[in-house]
Formats: structure tokens, sequence, C-alpha cells
């Protein structure tokens, strides 16, 4: 396609999370950083929300890779499962015996994490897509947080889902897991000043050398017709640098821009007095 036209090695605006593209945005930053003081303390539960597309998967990866060996930790990708099966799939992560029900598999994970901090080690659970868990399941999630010693919790639990695990949060049946929710943090879309410098930062990682691609004129309707969410960035940045290379040229403009906007059915669309300028 256009890598060789713009002397990329890669595609810089894919939408898998990818650890190599890493850009550390202010809101990202300070979410990694609330994620690492939390996970220090070793208490309670830990949630962290965001829109659909703000980069909930990379965070979460980004903070695994930057555990240190005294920490075993489990990753869960979808919890949409009942009890027992999610209950099984948390044991298969840490490498508790798995049985045929839910108190079995309960057993089962304190004895290893009992073993695990007899080890030093400290068990790390985080839980991705945290707003699928069904009700009966997220109680068992909070019954697991019970399993400690008579000095700490055995196990730390990472939350990261969309706005929709607040509301579920929020209902009765789930009060006592939300009072355990020692830290938190909403992630926030890329803000404006960020928007070039992400933009540059992937083309560069990507093998881009030389002056900026994205004229102020492009970034800036990137930003209005994407709301800052990574996803919709690379989505429109994609389209764009196609338009670019269709036609022989090695800037993009504010007018392939729109035209990707038009092509992108989740791409924002604002009036003009829903602008900030």
């Amino acid at each position: 396609m256009y890598l060789a036209h713009f002397g990329l090695s890669e595609m810089p605006f894919g939408i898998t999370p990818d650890t190599q593209f890493i850009y550390a945005g202010s809101s990202h930053q300070s979410a990694l950083n609330t994620l690492l003081v939390a996970h220090q303390t070793g208490e309670g539960f830990i949630k962290v929300t965001g829109e659909v597309g703000t980069g909930k998967t990379l965070l979460c990866r980004r903070f695994l890779a930057q555990l240190d060996s005294n920490t075993v930790a489990a990753y869960i990708p979808n919890p949409m499962q009942e009890p027992r099966a999610l209950l099984t799939s948390v044991a298969e992560e840490f490498g508790a015996v798995v049985g045929n029900d839910a108190a079995f598999l309960i057993k089962s994970l304190n004895r290893r994490l009992l073993e695990l901090a007899a080890e030093g080690k400290q068990a790390l659970l985080c839980i991705d897509e945290a707003q699928t868990i069904p009700p009966l399941s997220l109680e068992s999630i909070r019954l697991l947080s019970n399993l400690e010693t008579e000095k700490r919790k055995l196990l730390q639990i990472v939350l990261f889902g969309q706005p929709e695990l607040d509301e579920k949060l929020a209902a009765p049946s789930a009060r006592q897991l939300l009072q355990r929710i020692v830290f938190h943090h909403d992630i926030a879309p890329l803000p404006k000043r960020e928007l070039q410098a992400y933009l540059d930062h992937r083309m560069q990682v990507a093998g881009h050398r030389g002056e900026s691609v994205f004229l102020p004129s492009a970034t800036r309707l990137i930003h209005r017709h994407s709301a800052g969410t990574p996803r919709l960035v690379n989505i429109l940045a994609h389209k764009a640098l196609l338009a670019a290379w269709g036609e022989g040229r090695h800037r993009v403009t504010a007018t392939m821009v729109r035209r990707a906007a038009a092509d992108t059915q989740g791409a924002k669309h604002p009036r003009w007095w829903q602008l900030s300028f």
C-alpha cells in the first residue's frame, strides 16, 4: 500500500493494541502511575474505565509489562462467563487445580495463592472488558478478594472496563464490591494539544523520517472528527494516508481528512457551536 511511499517498514495506525507504538500521553501516563502505585499497596480492587477505543487494553498490556518478577499476574480478556467458568479461567491462569464446582475452585485457588505468598510472590488478576461480567460472576470475583492471610490480601484485582462498568457497580447487589475499590482512574481522550505528537510518534516508530506528514490543519480535523479517541484517530489517519498516497503526495491535508471522515461510520461530525476553538 503506502509503506514505501512514506518510507515506512510497517503500518503505523493499526487498531490492534501494539505496545511497540505506545504513546505516553498525559491521561495514559496518569492511569499507569495510578496502577503502579496501587499495585504497591497490594490492597483491594483497582478500577480503570474509559470509553470505547481509548486504549484500555493497551494500558493493561503496558502495566503488565512493567511488573517485576515478584508479581504473578493473570489476565482474563473475556470475562463474560458464568461463575464456575470464570473461576475456572482464573484458576488455570494461576496454575491451581481445577474442579467441577465453585466451592472447590475457590479452595484450590486459596491453596495456590497461599503457596505464592509463601514464595514471596504477589498475585494480581487483571480483567479486561469488565463491564461484560454477569452479576453472579461479579460476586464470585468479589469473593476471591476475601482470600487473605492475617497480614495481607492474597489477590489484588484490577478491572478494566467501559463506563457501563460504573453503572453495573452502582447496583445495590454490587455495593460490597464497590466499597472495596481503593483506586480508580478514568481514561480521557487525547487532548488536542497532544494529537500532533501522537501522530508523529506512530509514524516515526513505523520508520518515517523527516518532517511531519500531517499538516496542522489536517491534525485539527482529525481531532474534530475523532474527539481524541485513539482508535478513531488511527482509522482516520490510515485513510488519510491512503488518500495522500493515491494522489502521489507526501503530506496529508485537511481535504484528505474530510474524505476519510465521510467514509468512517464512527467519525464525529460536530456542529460549529459544539466545537472548542
